[in-house]
């Protein structure tokens, strides 16, 4: 969608006037025609831009900056006021609880509390897309000035956009307090209480995760949306917020020769595990919370569990080179007797394997996670939790390539929390362009989530990605010449991920209190002046007229292949985000016998890995696995040759837009975009492999094996009793079919096994259309020429009876 239309579908009436005047600004940067238009030439040259014209320009953008400015101040301590407010009327109602019974509030009083706070968190909704528009704006024409002008303003109009900063209003400390209001209101002055504080009294963690990105546009509605139903975890109620509360980092270890841990996790492997130290705030905390994360596969019957235990900041080195042992970690814990004895012998237990592992795989800090999160949950419940960390960034701690980072200790010391960290040169930091939201659900078997998560996960506020990794992402973008797998949505990291409304979903009003966006009919009566009315309509016809003329939207495409409405993967019927990735593709019968159809890499056979390992190890073994590679490629250039020779019907080529875009004709509009990786690496797409996978394959094999003994049996029978030439040919065809048929389970077989235990995604795993239809014809020809050679013997045998009647006589 064009910015131009965005703008005007987007603006809220309230606010119709204070909007950057973006298509003013665009009419400023057009100059004089050089001539009049004419028939013969309606568009003529336009005069070259000079410096009035430039003065002219910068003038009306800095009136649009101090307006933009000067109203969202305004509003932003209107509302700043009218919390104030609301939190003095709540206080007042929940003060009167226990008052006598007749001074009590009412179930009217707490309606007409959570419909004031209602609008409030409207106002704040709309005052954060009114933010977020405008910084757009600003940015587009720049943009355009500096494309279509030749003169650069971008970088000295970002010293004026810092000078008057009205899109860095961090609106988290109004979630907050919101949050905190709505929850008394909404439970009646009774709102659940428990252990808020960072970890709480959870060691281990077992729940159900699925993650979405949000789009940075849709952050602050997301939040305003899900504090209607849970509140935000304020670890310490008694302080008031601080953006540092909410900042959590992690540092993830690894062996950067191996790179185990990080293909473990990617790879989804049993057993598979991520040692990560974490602490919360800024650097200055003193605890460290050292975790171990463990993949389990559903087939085990076993949950993956995170496991972790706190120590202190002085103690980390010494405990992770051994000088200090595990013993003395928690000596003074035990001493203090504020822990239990059971609880204090599980975390030794794992501060020995986790020390164990560091020395044996020579793990070592490569990666550090940073973000702001913001959690929705109950005190002390579990069953819900939601996440939502945003200013994710994954900064380096290696010393690799001979910069010293961390040098010896534990993290580095150079950054803090001070985001963006602009201090570091850009090969150190990846910063990731979207929120992270995680939805975490401990319920029980065959029990529904609540509808309104089932809302939220089915909208257009979020995108699923099934199995995002921080620590996955910031290895494979922060080391590129070391990384060759990558995960599966790396490559699509440029794409948009947001997407129409399909659905009215999102923050309401209150009924006695609606706003509608500035181009409905009733716009224009809250204008006091004819004048003012007559801009309004003047404006209105301009917008009309230039929609007329512009060119028809185009459909936003997704991270992935995407139908219009989508679904979840963590709720399949819901209406949104429908499958995850590998299945939305599927269920479309797309062109081609691809493995993937989304994602193209240089090598799918990991014939490339294969012949790097082998020159490392060099001599006969890498000229024996050379000579096997090319002769592969020669084998499959003439099998491709000759299935192009042979003729055959083929099936009609679909459209193709751009490069490898293929429209699927079905439901809804479907787009699907190929993801090419780079030279040399490999995209991994996750695969799930259960042990009932190969006894299928074993059963599918022995159950060839035992049609290949029966027509084996078959051609030994006739061979044994059969005393003619029609019975010898007959037993011959049975045994030839038999023979065939068991080589071509066997090989067929041991494909399909190499092929599971490397969790490729090949259709000839689990389907396979050649070999029964082969076989069944196979039979039908033998049965066949089996009657055929019979019918004909017996008409020789009639013709030589009817030659030589004297030898058998007539009837």
């Amino acid at each position: 969608m064009r910015f131009g239309e965005q703008l005007r579908s987007s603006m809220i009436k309230d606010f119709f006037w204070h909007y950057i005047a973006y298509e003013d600004l665009k009419d400023a940067l057009k100059t004089q025609f050089v001539s009049e238009p004419t028939p013969e030439n309606p568009k003529p040259a336009r005069k070259p831009w000079t410096e009035e014209d430039e003065k002219r320009f910068i003038s009306l953008l800095e009136s649009e900056l101090d307006k933009v400015f000067t109203f969202q101040k305004i509003k932003s301590n209107e509302i700043i006021h009218r919390i104030q407010s609301s939190e003095r009327d709540v206080n007042d109602v929940v003060s009167r609880l226990e008052g006598p019974r007749g001074g009590r509030p009412t179930d009217e009083d707490f309606l007409l509390l959570e419909a004031d706070l209602s609008d409030v968190i409207a106002d704040v909704h709309d005052l954060a897309k009114f933010t977020q528009l405008n910084y757009t704006g600003f940015q587009k024409i720049i943009k355009k000035h500096d494309k279509q002008t030749g003169w650069y303003l971008k970088p000295v109009f970002a010293a004026r956009l810092n000078a008057k900063p009205f899109f860095k209003d961090n609106y988290d400390a109004f979630v907050v307090k919101l949050s905190r209001l709505y929850d008394l209101v909404r439970t009646k002055g009774n709102p659940v209480t428990g252990d808020s504080a960072a970890g709480g009294a959870q060691q281990n963690f077992i729940r159900q995760t699925t993650k979405y990105w949000v789009h940075r546009d849709n952050i602050t509605e997301l939040k305003l949306i899900i504090l209607k139903h849970l509140p935000v975890l304020v670890f310490n109620p008694s302080k008031e917020f601080e953006e540092k509360d909410s900042a959590i980092s992690s540092i993830y270890y690894d062996n950067p020769e191996t790179w185990e841990l990080y293909k473990g996790r990617l790879k989804k492997t049993e057993g598979a595990e991520a040692i990560r130290l974490r602490w919360y705030g800024g650097m200055e905390n003193d605890q460290i919370f050292v975790e171990r994360k463990t993949h389990r596969e559903d087939w085990t019957g076993e949950k993956s569990v995170k496991a972790r235990f706190p120590t202190k900041e002085k103690y980390v080195n010494d405990f992770l080179s051994g000088k200090r042992t595990v013993e003395s970690v928690f000596e003074k814990m035990r001493k203090d007797g504020k822990k239990s004895e059971s609880q204090i012998a599980d975390w030794e237990q794992l501060a020995c394997e986790i020390q164990y592992r560091g020395f044996t795989r020579k793990l070592v800090p490569v990666v550090r996670t940073f973000y702001h999160r913001t959690a929705f949950q109950l005190p002390g419940d579990a069953r819900v939790r939601i996440s939502l960390d945003t200013e994710l960034s994954m900064i380096r701690e290696d010393n690799l390539d001979g910069r010293r980072r961390a040098g010896d200790n534990w993290r580095r010391m150079d950054i803090g929390i001070d985001f963006p960290f602009s201090q570091l040169p850009p090969e150190d930091i990846t910063r990731f362009p979207y929120a992270v939201l995680e939805v975490k659900l401990q319920t029980q078997a065959g029990q529904e989530p609540p509808q309104w998560i089932r809302d939220l996960t089915s909208s257009h506020l979020v995108e699923a990605v099934p199995k995002f990794s921080k620590f996955i992402h910031g290895c494979s973008t922060l080391f590129p010449d070391r990384i060759k797998l990558l995960p599966f949505w790396l490559p699509q990291m440029d794409v948009d991920i947001r997407k129409p409304v399909t659905r009215q979903f999102g923050i309401e009003r209150p009924a006695h209190c609606s706003t509608s966006p500035s181009g409905s009919d009733d716009a224009l009566d809250e204008y006091d002046t004819d004048d003012e009315r007559e801009h309004a309509r003047a404006s209105r016809a301009r917008d009309l007229s230039s929609e007329q003329i512009t060119e028809p939207p185009l459909q936003t495409e997704g991270a992935v292949a995407r139908n219009e409405g989508g679904g979840d993967p963590l709720f399949p019927e819901a209406s949104g985000n429908a499958l995850d990735i590998e299945e939305r593709i599927a269920a479309q019968p797309l062109a081609g016998d691809d493995d993937y159809p989304l994602y193209d890499s240089e090598d799918e056979t990991e014939d490339t890995s294969i012949l790097e390992e082998a020159r490392r190890i060099g001599g006969i073994h890498y000229w024996k696995k050379l000579a096997e590679h090319y002769g592969r490629s020669a084998g499959q250039l003439i099998i491709e040759a000759l299935e192009a020779l042979i003729p055959r019907p083929r099936p009609t080529r679909m459209s193709v837009e751009g490069t490898g875009g293929i429209i699927i004709m079905g439901t809804g509009r479907r787009t699907v975009k190929r993801f090419i990786a780079p030279k040399g690496k490999r995209i991994h797409v996750p695969v799930r492999v259960e042990p009932k996978v190969y006894f299928a394959a074993e059963r599918t094999f022995l159950s060839w094996l035992e049609f290949s003994i029966i027509l084996g049996s078959i051609a030994a029978t006739l061979l044994n009793f059969g005393q003619d030439s029609v019975t010898f040919a007959s037993s011959w065809m049975f045994t030839v079919l038999a023979s065939l048929a068991l080589l071509y389970s066997l090989v067929l077989y041991v494909w399909r096994v190499d092929k599971i235990r490397k969790r490729r995604d090949v259709k000839r795993v689990y389907h396979e259309k050649w070999g029964p239809t082969i076989l069944c014809l196979g039979l039908l020809a033998a049965v066949l020429v089996n009657f055929g050679l019979r019918i004909r013997n017996s008409e020789l045998i009639n013709d030589e009876d009817g030659r030589q009647p004297g030898r058998h006589g007539y009837l």
